[in-house]
């Protein structure tokens, strides 16, 4: 018998009403604001109303570094919340809300897979409550504004070869990567090059997802630089005069969305910030309520722990203040065999056949990635525990290879099978994740607020990535000068770089040492709170395959959504 698609096994689901998850978190149905009837919005007060209660335990998922097929840690977050269950602890689990790009392009869902989903999985990899088109708007208002101002003089003096603020929509579309606008009689608007980035990408949605308040959120979209005069000064949403609309925007979006498992554990769907130029985390204010709602908080972070953990633990535990207790680095047999280097994973095509085959030493000999990303979260000085998350296609000799990588590192480690047997799956991830969040922190960040910008990238190329220097362009070098001189010199850094290498050159596998970190330029997202150094070239727009997703995607006979994964 095949085992169900995804969409079959959460339409199967048997949901609790809202109020009752809410009730399990302590929150009161005064702080509900239905959408329908399995989809909530938590209102900002509950941050207060449950400020007394006690705290729980802080958990991050992690991965290795992941092959295009991804390593399922949105699924290993999900079972892991349902495991605690298990064994009589309440968990709460909060994720990023999908981006409709990758819906309909060649990744699909982000609602996690098998049995251990989040529910309804539909409307979570659809508008859910609309958070993403209010950041859409709120963005492209602040377009319209800039562009405005052009054509009403340019008071201010924006430069035209220096305006940094682009457009954003939330479909994968390569054609609007650059664009020419304001083409046609002068009425039509100034004609200058522009784009358009995927909304994940947009500084609003880093800002949504880094704003403690609301009044955090008024201030720091008043901060967006959208670009420079001719003397090099900044110029700011706030002296656009744009900010304030912009936050009536996103007052709604602001308040956290309330869904659940399939086995009926509260999560927290909020914000979905890109993972190469933005922190790749979701909201703190979905952390804030969540932190008071439990036992244990699960939380989740984008790509690798040299991507979406080091940002976690630099960038957002920075500017939310919490302290994690403990993270789960999730590991797969597939992945470890391709960082031996004798494999190449594609997306859309089926795994190489002699992948399949048992070969622990094949696994081992992938390995260094693994213990490097172990090392990455104990730079933190924060306890890691290896999710060793099981396919049908593994062979056990393999998952001892994993086991014995982690236990040389001294990592515990837990053969996990959530995707086929939910939170059952991953009991014993459940309570290797205990013991290890039972033991003292010691979590610490990796350097402090007034270290200069260029010894920030330093540490980080050379302490998680294992890089031997840093390289600037002029123009990166430049673009540091203007940052350190305009007073942004305080804020953290965001690595952009490849998800497919600890190296920024996606073909190294493994973790590459005694290279060069080249960073071609260099971006200052003001209003989020970093700087964000690009090495490489990275899509902030992406575009359709040769048979996306959207193609398999449509509506039945009796109006249900068939083919979404």
């Amino acid at each position: 018998m095949a085992f169900p698609s995804d969409l079959e096994i959460a339409r199967s689901a048997t949901l609790k009403p809202l109020h009752e998850i809410a009730a399990s978190m302590g929150i009161g149905e005064h702080l509900l604001e239905p959408y329908g009837s399995a989809v909530a919005k938590i209102k900002l007060e509950a941050v207060e109303e449950l400020s007394e209660r006690p705290k729980a335990k802080y958990v991050v998922v992690t991965a290795i570094t992941p092959t295009p097929l991804g390593e399922g840690k949105t699924t290993t977050t999900v079972g892991l919340g349902q495991a605690m269950s298990h064994i009589g602890k309440r968990a709460t689990v909060a994720i990023r809300q999908p981006s409709m790009g990758p819906t309909f392009g060649i990744k699909g869902g982000a609602a996690g897979g098998g049995y251990s989903q989040v529910v309804p999985m539909e409307i979570l990899n659809l508008h859910l409550t609309g958070d993403f088109h209010a950041v859409t708007a709120a963005h492209n208002l602040l377009s319209a504004i800039v562009d405005n101002h052009l054509h009403q003089g340019n008071a201010l003096g924006l430069s035209m070869d220096d305006i940094t603020w682009r457009r954003v929509l939330d479909v994968n579309d390569r054609s609007l990567r650059n664009i020419v606008i304001g083409l046609g009689p002068s009425e039509d608007g100034v004609t200058r090059q522009t784009g358009f980035d995927i909304t994940a990408a947009s500084e609003v949605m880093a800002i949504f997802a880094l704003a403690t308040s609301l009044r955090d959120l008024r201030s720091r979209l008043g901060r967006i630089v959208v670009g420079y005069t001719k003397s090099g000064t900044p110029v700011t949403a706030e002296e656009l005069r744009g900010a304030g609309a912009m936050a009536v925007l996103m007052r709604d979006a602001m308040k956290p969305n309330l869904l659940q498992t399939l086995e009926n554990t509260p999560v927290l769907v909020h914000a979905g910030p890109f993972g190469n130029i933005a922190h790749g985390n979701s909201s703190i204010l979905a952390d804030q309520i969540g932190i008071r709602g439990g036992d244990f908080l699960v939380t989740e972070s984008g790509f690798g722990a040299d991507m979406g953990a080091e940002r976690f633990f630099n960038i957002k535990c920075r500017y939310s203040r919490l302290v994690p207790d403990a993270a789960v680095v999730v590991a797969t047999v597939r992945a470890l065999k391709s960082h031996s280097g004798n494999y190449r994973i594609v997306a859309g095509k089926p795994l190489p056949e002699a992948l399949l085959a048992e070969n622990p030493d094949e696994v081992h000999a992938g390995g260094a990635n693994l213990r490097k990303q172990i090392e990455n979260v104990k730079l933190h000085g924060v306890n890691p525990v290896v999710a060793i998350n099981a396919f049908p296609t593994d062979h056990p000799s393999e998952w001892r290879a994993v086991a014995e990588i982690a236990e040389s590192m001294g990592a515990r480690s837990a053969v996990c099978q959530h995707f086929s047997k939910g939170g059952a799956g991953a009991v014993e991830l459940a309570e290797a994740v205990v013991e290890a969040a039972a033991r003292p922190s010691e979590f610490h960040m990796l350097y402090p607020d007034e270290m200069p910008l260029r010894d920030k990238i330093h540490t980080v190329a050379t302490k998680v990535y294992g890089a031997r220097d840093v390289s600037y362009s002029p123009a990166a070098a430049r673009s540091l000068d203007r940052y350190e001189a305009a007073g942004f010199g305080n804020l953290p850094v965001c690595i952009a770089k490849t998800h497919l290498s600890i190296s920024s050159d996606p073909s190294l596998k493994g973790a590459p040492t005694g290279w060069t970190l080249p960073v071609r330029e260099v971006r200052a997202s003001v209003g989020a709170g970093f700087v964000y150094p690009i090495s490489g070239e990275i899509r902030t727009m992406p575009g359709l395959g040769t048979n996306p997703a959207a193609f398999s995607i449509d509506l039945d006979a009796d109006g249900e959504i068939v083919g979404l994964s």
